[in-house]
C-alpha cells in the first residue's frame, strides 16, 4: 500500500470503528505523559511522547506489521499529523490514520467525561 499522508478520521467514525468487532487500529497516543493525566483516552492506547522520540524510535518501527492500521491520537490532531507522515516515510507499511481534531474532539463528540483542556 502506498501512502503519502495519514488519512483523516473523525471521532465518531473511530468510535464506531473500536465497537466494531472487526480487527482493530493500534491507537498510538503521542501525547505528554502529563496530557495523558488530565485527559485519558477511553480505550487502551500505546503512548509513546514525541518528546521522548530518542528513546523510543528504533524500538518502536520494529514492533509493528505491514498489515496493520494505526491510527495516532494528540490534543489537537497536530502532532498525530506530523507523527503519521513520519511513520510513512519510514516505509512501515502500515495504514496510518489521523485522529482530527484529537483527543479534544473526542471529548467533544464522543465521550465528554474525557475533560477538555
Amino acid at each position: 500500500m502506498t501512502q503519502n499522508n495519514p488519512k483523516e478520521i473523525s471521532a465518531r467514525a473511530l468510535d464506531r470503528w473500536l465497537q466494531n468487532d472487526s480487527s482493530k487500529p493500534l491507537l498510538v497516543d503521542v501525547r505528554e505523559k502529563q496530557e495523558l493525566l488530565i485527559a485519558p483516552f477511553s480505550h487502551k492506547v500505546l503512548n509513546i511522547p514525541l518528546s521522548e522520540a530518542v528513546e523510543w524510535a528504533d524500538d518502536f518501527l520494529g514492533q509493528i506489521s505491514d498489515d496493520q492500521s494505526i491510527v495516532v491520537i494528540c490534543h489537537s490532531g497536530i502532532r498525530s499529523w506530523n507523527f503519521g507522515i513520519w511513520l510513512i516515510e519510514q516505509k512501515c507499511g502500515c495504514e496510518v490514520w489521523n485522529l482530527s481534531g484529537g483527543i479534544d474532539s473526542w471529548s467533544l463528540d464522543v465521550d465528554p467525561s474525557v475533560p477538555r483542556y
